[in-house]
């Protein structure tokens, strides 16, 4: 009974979890303890902290996946919970929708009971009986549930939840076999995300997604009447995401009631303003102190010393928040000067059997560039870089300029890490010359300091492992830096230092990656992979996402359609100025491809232009119609058709102003 007035009395009509006094503990140290807090009713929480600290482990706590050390964790009556964990073994031998279909498993079971239920009603004929009657309250309530449960929907829905995942249509009969473990994390995000369930736990869910796919799944879970707790990493998603912040820092958790962008402040201005009373409450014991020692053989003042005295006993020591102060030191050593051009492709095409990735690739890198590799998982990016790397073969012709020593950080680099290892072997496995001395020296930048050089991989974190596999890309200078997805699984404040070091690096860098926060400012030049065709944009992510409209979310779902690609089949031009007629050959050659692209470019624009006329013309006719001329659905597609149309104009006397510039270059 005690136990059950204690959970009556833990929840409030709002409350789905409740933490008390939780702690955990691996060895000596815990991670954290006497934490207490509760996830209420649509909370989008983002759970922060170093890797390490123990996000991760409490979301498994929270799941029931794994017990604490001490206290409770108490889940409301029928309250249902969503896991995705950073690694899952995925084993399974269906195809893609019949996965997807796993999640409403629930709701087919009922389907059959009515299915079942219907039958018996209609053999039977004894319609005055109680019992007959008894299977028709039955009915009617199984049936009621079911509609309430959006049953009949439930293919639209998993349809709409894959596609905003980023898988085509085509792809749902393809066995899940086919794809690989990126996608198939997608997979059982979306069997989550179908069931609905009252808390989402997620654990870097973004880490396998494009740049598109995080914008579909802010938005779904901005609408959805789920709580939400959630580990990410991409400053961006968890500001647009979540409006709830618990920190795990010094073995503490403290809950602040704000969205990320928001805590940050808030935590500097708290600390801040703890230090001032601090301080001030310092000078004033102090000052009672030497009121003390000065007078207290004095009898004029005995009455003033004793009051003095219990004054000072009474006060009660205000405490500064902890701050984990520990950061990554990350400088690329220098490295010697490349040629001009690191990195030239002219014509290259990648086919695997009758599938084609790319074709038609022309790209000019100089040297210095830090330019981002952006697109839908699939379309290329790694393919590309693997060609550049050469370690697939293509066609075309690509080149790799003069001097150029290239370091690469694959995407799935920190997976390959030998678990059997320490942190310290691996580094001295790979080290060699001078460098074998100062690998403690290393290892302390990258917080591996102390007695933590000689964990065994197999028990870091997934943000350990890749600060310790991005170790073994600085053991030797490279003026070449090929990075794929290199944030995944750091904190934000890793991120910041990597951001800052490739900023300061003397050489040349290629960033595949799909955090928007990590490449604003770092990227001057993004190619976008896409539809078989990689674009070349000018300027930094957030132009890149302005020109191609990314940003607005209600126009992804026509984004995910078999002709995205379509909108932007031409390089955004920023036409340089009108050099002397002594152009060397390959800049003329590289104003002669763009002007080819730009014509391209125009006549796909004047296409489009006329489908979109064509396409008015017939809805007109169809509005004529008395009994057509309020469906909604067609209104809509006019309104959105016509909205398309004028901005395609717009576009098109664009291409065709930057077409007749690139002509008079060569004039």
């Amino acid at each position: 009974m005690q136990k059950n007035n204690y959970l009556c009395n833990l929840f409030s009509s709002e409350t789905m979890i409740s933490v008390e006094g939780l702690s955990v503990e691996f060895g000596v140290k815990p991670l954290f303890s006497n934490a207490s807090f509760v996830i209420n009713d649509r909370d989008r929480i983002a759970l922060v902290g170093k890797n390490g600290a123990g996000k991760s482990t409490l979301l498994k706590i929270l799941c029931g996946m794994q017990n604490p050390t001490a206290g409770v964790v108490a889940v409301q009556n029928d309250t249902t919970i969503g896991y995705l964990p950073q690694v899952m073994n995925l084993q399974d031998n269906t195809t893609v929708r019949e996965e997807a279909q796993k999640a409403f498993n629930n709701v087919r079971r009922i389907k059959d009971k009515l299915d079942r239920m219907n039958a018996e009603l209609a053999a039977r004929t004894d319609y005055e009986s109680d019992e007959y009657l008894s299977l028709v309250e039955r009915f009617t309530q199984e049936h009621e549930r079911y509609m309430m449960m959006g049953a009949d929907n439930y293919e639209a829905e998993l349809e709409r939840t894959l596609t905003g995942l980023g898988f085509l249509r085509s792809d749902f009969e393809r066995p899940t076999s086919e794809f690989s473990g990126g996608w198939r994390m997608r997979i059982e995000l979306a069997k989550i995300l179908l069931r609905k369930p009252d808390v989402l736990l997620l654990d870097e869910p973004t880490n396998h997604l494009d740049i598109e796919s995080i914008q579909w799944l802010e938005q779904f879970l901005s609408q959805s009447v789920n709580a939400v707790v959630l580990v990410s990493h991409d400053r961006a998603f968890i500001n647009n995401v979540t409006n709830r912040t618990l920190e795990i820092s010094c073995g503490q958790i403290i809950d602040y009631k704000v969205k990320y962008d928001e805590y940050v402040v808030l935590r500097r201005e708290r600390r801040e303003q703890q230090i001032r009373a601090y301080e001030n409450q310092q000078k004033e014991m102090a000052d009672m102190r030497a009121f003390i020692e000065r007078f207290r053989y004095q009898a004029t003042k005995a009455v003033q010393v004793q009051q003095k005295i219990k004054q000072l006993e009474k006060i009660v020591p205000i405490e500064i928040d902890q701050v984990d102060n520990s950061a990554m030191r990350l400088k690329f050593p220098p490295c010697l000067r490349s040629g001009d051009y690191p990195v030239i492709c002219d014509d290259v095409r990648k086919d695997y059997g009758e599938h084609t990735v790319f074709s038609h690739v022309d790209m000019i890198i100089k040297r210095g560039e830090k330019v981002a590799f952006v697109g839908k998982n699939g379309e290329g990016k790694s393919t590309l870089v693997k060609c550049i790397m050469g370690e697939i073969p293509f066609t075309g012709t690509l080149k790799i300029g003069h001097n150029v020593q290239i370091g690469y950080f694959a995407q799935n680099q920190a997976q390959l890490l030998d678990e059997s290892l320490t942190v310290y072997d691996t580094i001295e496995h790979v080290a060699k010359g001078d460098i074998r001395l100062r690998i403690n020296d290393i290892l302390g930048a990258f917080m591996f300091g102390g007695e933590n050089s000689d964990k065994k991989v197999k028990v870091l974190s997934g943000g350990e492992r890749s600060r310790l596999a991005m170790i073994l890309l600085l053991l030797e200078p490279v003026n070449l830096l090929i990075l794929d997805e290199p944030t995944n699984h750091l904190d934000m404040p890793s991120k910041d230092v990597l951001k800052e070091a490739i900023r300061s690096f003397d050489g040349t860098a290629i960033i595949v990656s799909h955090d928007r926060e990590f490449l604003d400012g770092l990227v001057t030049k993004v190619y976008e992979f896409g539809g078989g065709q990689v674009r070349e944009h000018l300027g930094g992510i957030y132009d890149f996402l302005r020109d191609r409209k990314i940003e607005s979310l209600d126009q992804l779902g026509a984004k995910q359609d078999a002709h995205k690609h379509d909108a932007g089949q031409v390089n955004d031009v920023v036409v340089p100025s009108r050099q002397s007629t002594k152009q060397n050959y390959a800049e003329r050659k590289d104003i002669q491809k763009r002007i080819s692209k730009a014509e391209k470019a125009v006549k796909e624009s004047e296409s489009k232009i006329e489908k979109m006329e064509k396409r008015i013309r017939e809805l007109d006719e169809l509005l004529m119609q008395p009994e057509k001329a309020s469906d909604m659905t067609l209104v809509t597609e006019y309104t959105s058709t016509k909205r398309c149309l004028d901005e395609e104009s717009e576009r098109w006397m664009t291409l065709s102003e930057e077409l007749e510039t690139l002509k008079d270059l060569l004039n």
